[in-house]
């Protein structure tokens, strides 16, 4: 190996996200996407003339003395994926006597399948809209079959989740692996066994991973006599919000890279793994896969497009008509409301459920909705909201689009903000602030970031009306806690101008978000390079982090507010203080790239 690459093996907890590294003189920060016991990476000095270093992940390396397999393989899963997480400690879950026969069918189907004996069909898809309930659902059922031993294993993904381990395929196989160890010893020491013979396995692709932790195990502990036979459900939710792991680097430093890879190549990856369990003939388990109803998930399950039966799908919508669950929603909430309110037995008035079940169109999410709407503390009384929002729907026309209403109530929360085109902003920022998962976007360190004056009540005065669509901490703990969102469909809703534009006026544009962000860090820095105001510790650690959290090619050029020299040298002291010299290794990186492009041409005129 060449003498000016420097090679360091580093071991890392579960919980860091980071690795501060010796490197000469000077630091080096290793950032990694997953949890590693131990990591080999070389550190090469840059050959373009910047005065930092590429940091280049190799491989996994074995893993310390004293631990074995099965802790080895609990440092590669996706804790938060499994149904009964702390992660998930208060997941969507049906209303008790509420889609009880949508339940039953599934749980019938899991303990005695379709009839077929021979040829049994061991996938089935649950499918429908957003808003329809497809994780609550999935999550009483996997309750339901843990309760009754019928459980092998589950997985959850989400793409609003802080572990990436819930939004990418990288930890599924291994998640549901360790499941399985909790069923039988035998397969618990199949499985440590295949660990220990092949300990790069973590490194492997999915199918593989599949064969040596679940498959082969499961076969060698068929062939044991007189042993209980396994049996149960592998329930999947949210395959459809799974995102594309990518391998190679996309940012202009090569001239031809590889495609980066979708999110439906992923999800596809998903469910062809689960398509080849399926057909082992020792496997013992029925699987239930659910999502929306996308292009990758509709031409997989569809019949002419492969030879595997599946078993026939399961469609919320089309195939249960959810009335009379929602009916019977609205008639337990509005009984606890009259309670609380202390309203005569006359509230609601006559026809009012009936309207909101039709308004409903069979998505949960509405009236899930209207329900937060009317319980949060707001400027206007229950009742006074009850009235607009049948107001609302009494004015649309009818239409084949099961998602108007919900617009239309979305539509009418939003716009009882003081300021609906900011708070929609502030709205989609914070989310793209959450997702960011190596940063800290907690409520008070956004609220310094995104108000204009931090001394100001911006806040209460933009979302303080929103409570029915964003969960806000109490201000004694918007310190430690997040801003979060009831459900996904309301960014449905904000990125398709189809629906929350036209006459709504509530679409932004993706790159306006990031000139958003971008402008209120600009903002942030001017004030911090300012001695006379000083930020509290925790947000100057979150502020070091913030440009990780936009797309700099596209705000920068589109954004009028500019750092100063003073605001930048700030920011960087502040980096390097906090220890993000990544960010900055990035930032530097990125305008590289940008001057090579523009002189390389003219260079190879010489």
């Amino acid at each position: 190996m060449p003498s000016h690459v420097q090679q360091i093996d580093i071991g890392l907890h579960e919980a860091d996200n980071y690795k501060e590294v010796a490197a000469g003189t000077r630091r080096i920060i290793v950032i990694l996407p997953h949890s590693f016991t131990m990591v080999h990476v070389e550190i090469l000095p840059d050959s373009q003339g910047l005065h930092a270093e590429r940091v280049k992940i190799v491989t996994n390396i074995s893993s310390p003395a004293g631990v074995g397999p099965l802790k080895e393989l609990e440092g590669h899963i996706a804790a938060g994926a499994i149904h009964d997480s702390a992660e998930r400690c208060d997941p969507p879950k049906c209303q008790e006597e509420t889609r009880v026969a949508v339940q039953d069918d599934l749980y019938d189907w899991i303990i005695d399948g379709d009839g077929a004996l021979e040829h049994p069909k061991k996938i089935k898809w649950v499918t429908g809209p957003a808003g329809c309930g497809k994780t609550a659902i999935m999550g009483s059922l996997a309750g339901r079959c843990a309760a009754n031993g019928v459980l092998g294993a589950t997985f959850f993904f989400d793409s609003w989740s802080a572990s990436i381990g819930r939004r990418r395929k990288t930890t599924f196989v291994t998640t549901i692996a360790r499941q399985l160890v909790e069923h039988r010893d035998d397969l618990k020491d199949a499985i440590s066994n295949a660990i220990e013979k092949n300990p790069s396995v973590f490194e492997k692709n999915l199918h593989v991973q599949l064969e040596i932790l679940v498959l082969a195990p499961l076969r060698e502990v068929a062939l044991q006599p007189d042993r209980p036979r396994l049996r149960g459900a592998i329930i999947i939710d949210g395959v459809d919000e799974c995102e594309a792991e990518q391998y190679h680097i996309h940012d202009g430093s090569r001239a031809n890279p590889p495609p980066a890879r979708t999110n439906q190549q992923d999800q596809l990856e998903i469910l062809q793994v689960l398509q080849a369990a399926s057909l082992d003939p020792s496997f013992p388990f029925r699987i239930l896969i659910a999502s929306r109803p996308e292009r990758v998930f509709r031409n997989f399950f569809d019949p002419q497009n492969t030879p595997t039966p599946f078993a026939h799908k399961l469609d919320l919508h089309e195939d249960y008509n959810a009335d009379d669950d929602i009916t019977l929603f609205f008639e337990v909430q509005f009984n606890r409301l009259r309670r609380q309110y202390n309203f005569p037995p006359s509230w609601p008035p006559p026809g009012t459920i009936q309207a909101l079940v039709k308004n409903a169109s069979g998505q949960f999410i509405y009236a899930a909705t209207v329900i937060r709407l009317l319980e949060t503390v707001h400027q206007e009384p229950p009742e006074a909201l009850l009235k607009a929002i049948l107001a609302t729907g009494a004015t649309l026309k009818t239409t084949s689009r099961p998602l108007e209403q919900l617009d239309a109530l979305y539509s009418h929360i939003l716009k009882s903000s003081p300021n609906p085109p900011l708070s929609v902003r502030w709205i989609r920022g914070i989310n793209a602030l959450n997702l960011t998962f190596m940063i800290l976007p907690y409520a008070s360190n956004v609220n310094l970031l995104f108000q204009t004056d931090p001394e100001s009540n911006e806040t209460e005065h933009l979302l303080g009306n929103l409570h029915s669509l964003i969960r806000i901490p109490p201000p004694r703990d918007q310190a430690m806690t997040k801003y979060s969102f009831y459900h996904k469909s309301l960014f449905d809703f904000l990125q398709d101008p189809t629906r929350c534009g036209n006459q709504q006026k509530l679409y932004v544009e993706e790159n306006e978000i990031d000139v958003f962000i971008w402008d209120r860090f600009v903002q942030a820095c001017m004030r911090g390079c300012h001695t006379q105001f000083s930020f509290p510790d925790n947000f100057l650690k979150f502020l070091a982090c913030v440009p990780d959290a936009v797309n700099k090619g596209l705000a920068i050029p589109c954004s009028k507010a500019h750092l100063t020299p003073a605001s930048a040298a700030w920011w960087v002291s502040l980096a390097i203080a906090h220890k993000e010299s990544n960010t900055i290794w990035w930032i530097f990186r990125g305008a590289h790239i940008s001057v090579r492009a523009v002189l390389n041409p003219f260079q190879s005129m010489d």
